[in-house]
């Protein structure tokens, strides 16, 4: 499941990582932050010094990293810092383009950061919930594919999720419950929205990944799925939390405005870093298995079964564990 770099290829693609946003007038600060937290914690190599890399040019880089799953972890991390370029530029987007270029790879990202630099913030916002609206299927609760209903609540939803109080109280139907008591929102199928059996899916991955709503929360719960597996699922939702929080041009309808610059915060770099790697250690991915069969189960065991470790601070505000 899990992506595995060979040790040869971290500190080649980490300099190329460094070259692919050493562009226009250099890279940005937060940019730096985040690479220099992904360097430290996801590919736990501390000892990297970004100023002193040797420069790695698309052409270059294509020549060591021939896997094509190292290739696309590299595309997919590149992305993520180019969005946190602040302003985006056109020399940014073509340097992703670039590498990617070289590398073999290709994605919707390409698109839709091209779309903010020529077209601006209203066509990229468009191509973004297109790209959304087409992902949303793939990203709901498996066992609820293609049952949805967009004119109406679903009572009958919401009744299946609410007999999780019936559970025992160390379970992960019961944490799940605990989680919109503590968030406050109402529970899928209340509410007349296409999203409500994503959401199912999603909360779930909150609640056994013990990863809290903040924003900051959000990319880092995406980032851990990455490192769980770094798919076409699993990366829609990074670059979906990245494009909402991050760079600044899409909102789903539970998000009024969206945001940017949410990696800038403090600590929230090494949050990402720390919840990739965490992702990484896990056995398996448990964001689109069946959460209705695993609700009756003590939600520590369900952790156990994936191989999900305890965040390195539990009290930092981002985490329910």
């Amino acid at each position: 499941m899990t992506t595995t770099i060979h040790p040869a290829s971290v500190e080649p693609m980490v300099a190329g990582l460094m070259s692919g946003i050493d562009v226009a007038d250099g890279p940005g600060d937060e940019q730096l932050a985040v690479l220099r937290a992904l360097t430290r914690h996801y590919f736990a190599r501390p000892d990297l010094d970004l100023a002193t890399l040797p420069s790695m040019a698309p052409h270059e880089l294509a020549i060591v990293i021939v896997d094509p799953k190292e290739r696309r972890l590299f595309h997919h991390i590149h992305v993520a810092l180019e969005a946190c370029r602040h302003p985006q530029d056109a020399e940014q987007v073509a340097a992703v383009a670039g590498y990617a270029e070289a590398l073999d790879v290709d994605g919707p990202d390409l698109v839709l950061f091209r779309s903010l630099v020529d077209q601006g913030l209203d066509q990229a916002a468009v191509d973004y919930h297109r790209f959304a609206g087409h992902m949303l299927p793939k990203r709901s609760e498996p066992t609820l594919a293609g049952t949805g209903v967009l004119d109406r609540p679903e009572p009958e939803l919401t009744l299946r999720l609410e007999a999780f109080a019936d559970l025992p109280e160390e379970s992960l139907g019961r944490a799940y419950l605990r989680y919109y008591d503590r968030t406050g929102f109402d529970l899928p199928g209340a509410g007349v929205s296409q999203m409500n059996h994503f959401y199912v899916a999603h909360d779930m991955t909150h609640v056994i990944a013990g990863v809290a709503t903040t924003s900051q929360g959000e990319v880092a719960l995406s980032g851990f799925m990455v490192g769980m597996d770094d798919n076409e699922v699993n990366f829609s939702a990074f670059l979906a939390s990245l494009i909402i929080h991050e760079a600044g041009f899409g909102a789903p309808t539970s998000i009024t405005v969206a945001e940017s610059r949410t990696l800038a915060a403090p600590g929230a770099a090494d949050l990402l870093g720390q919840e990739m790697a965490r992702g990484a250690a896990c056995t398996g991915d448990f964001s689109l298995v069946d959460h209705f069969a695993l609700a009756p189960l003590p939600l520590d065991e369900v952790r156990r079964q994936f191989g999900v470790r305890p965040p390195d601070d539990r009290g930092d505000g981002h985490h329910w564990w």
